[in-house]
């Protein structure tokens, strides 16, 4: 009984095994000859440089430390939990890049996560929502890839620690996490609010950085735009979660993603910047307003907007505060000291790109990291609203100096509990983020 039991676990075992195999197989496409600039239109390449605009390809094939690279060349540094990774080649080089790669090869790697040798890719690389794209847009993509300067420029190799360095693993990711298929519109929404679910969760894969991960580098699937952090920064949630006191409105959320700037939450820094200023600014208008009216949705705008009138009104009464009388509160002074000149408001109205930071998404995040990546960071006049800076005060301000300003404003310009051991994450952001030259115009 015991033996044909045994036997019974081993066959299962086996089976197993040869299925996955099966699962996991994926055969080489052939190589072709680059093909000629010329056999693609000028109206395909354009719509192609759309898609690829939409989907940042530029922002992570790109290397941008020691100098940076050519655009599209890859070796772009990702740092994950489990090592660094470097993002690929995607120049028509026929060695290191994709120009033997078929249009077919392309579209496998979009939709399944597979390279042109038969190799699982690595899921930094987010076929998760690439495989949502139409047929269409991967044409178009792959007509504006390969118009683009060859660049012969190898990655550094990536850092995995086996076994995760091997690739048949990513085939196990996949059978866990991974669901093929293009996007489907949802009929009980008008045409606008899909054409933005399309582009926010196929190629502009708004949930890789918006949406908190699992143990295995999986997206959760129940904490949808939750939340996350990136690169050192929090990408806030987009949804209803979205703690701020005036709600993310689609004009509101339009203005960000086109200009870089809303009215009432001021700039975009960190990662979000070059969406709006290097990718978004470029493409038509219809599809920023088509994402900003389905992340309105999303975070429920017109249930929630109708207490941003107070919540506006009791930010300028703030400010007013402030700068009222001898202030005997120190950190009051050296808040007014350091940032009240540009943004006390107490006007009817925010002033634009710097309302009082009781608007701000950074001060009513769980934690002050985004807060003081920006004091050390500053804003330069490419970032946030154009032609307006915020200078850095990674060498002004100590992690004292900052972490009793987060104090302050936490206390009074928000209604959440106070951010703990403020002093401690001031050092341990600054860590992340290169000196400042004492003499430099950032």
């Amino acid at each position: 009984m015991i033996k044909r039991l045994l036997s019974g676990v081993v066959g299962a075992g086996v089976l197993g095994g040869l299925g996955f195999l099966y699962y996991a197989y994926y055969p080489a496409i052939a190589p072709i000859t680059p093909p000629s600039a010329s056999s693609f239109s000028a109206e395909q390449i354009e719509r192609g440089r759309i898609v690829a605009a939409e989907g940042y390809c530029a922002e992570c094939h790109t290397r941008t430390d020691n100098g940076g690279g050519p655009e599209l060349a890859g070796d772009y540094k990702m740092e994950t939990p489990f090592g660094a990774i470097y993002s690929s080649n995607i120049t028509p080089d026929p060695e290191v890049g994709i120009g033997r790669w078929s249009e077919e090869a392309l579209r496998r790697a979009m939709r399944y996560g597979v390279s042109r040798e038969g190799e699982h890719l690595i899921p930094a690389f987010p076929y998760d929502h690439f495989t949502k794209m139409t047929d269409q847009d991967i044409s178009d993509l792959y007509a504006y890839l390969m118009t683009r300067p060859a660049v012969h420029m190898t990655q550094r190799p990536n850092e995995l620690p086996f076994p995760l360095s091997l690739r048949i693993g990513q085939a196990a990711w996949k059978l866990m996490f991974f669901t093929p298929g293009v996007y489907k519109p949802d009929p009980s929404h008008d045409d606008l609010w899909n054409r933005g679910a399309y582009l926010a969760e196929g190629n502009a894969h708004c949930g890789a950085c918006h949406t908190p991960r699992n143990l295995m580098g999986a997206e959760k699937k129940g904490s949808v735009y939750d939340g996350a952090v990136v690169d050192n920064w929090i990408a806030p949630p987009l949804n209803e979660h979205n703690p701020t006191p005036t709600t993310w409105t689609e004009d509101e959320l339009y203005q960000y993603l086109r200009n870089g700037v809303a009215p009432l939450h001021g700039p975009a820094g960190g990662p979000m910047s070059p969406v709006a200023h290097r990718f978004l600014a470029t493409v038509p208008e219809q599809d920023v307003h088509a994402i900003a009216h389905y992340f309105a949705d999303v975070d429920k705008a017109s249930e929630r907007q109708k207490h941003d009138k107070a919540a506006l009104e009791l930010a300028m009464e703030q400010s007013k505060k402030d700068l009222i009388g001898p202030n005997v509160d120190p950190d009051a002074k050296l808040y007014q000291g350091a940032c009240a000149a540009c943004h006390y408001n107490a006007a009817p109205s925010p002033v634009l790109g710097r309302p009082d930071l009781a608007l701000n998404n950074a001060l009513w995040l769980d934690e002050p990291t985004n807060l003081y990546q920006v004091m050390l960071h500053g804003l330069t006049a490419e970032e946030g609203q154009s032609g307006v800076a915020m200078p850095s005060f990674y060498n002004a301000l100590s992690d004292a100096d900052m972490a009793r300003i987060a104090a302050y404003l936490r206390r009074t310009r928000t209604t959440l509990p106070a951010w703990t051991d403020l002093e401690k994450k001031a050092a341990d952001v600054r860590k992340t983020v290169k000196p400042i030259p004492v003499n430099s115009s950032h």
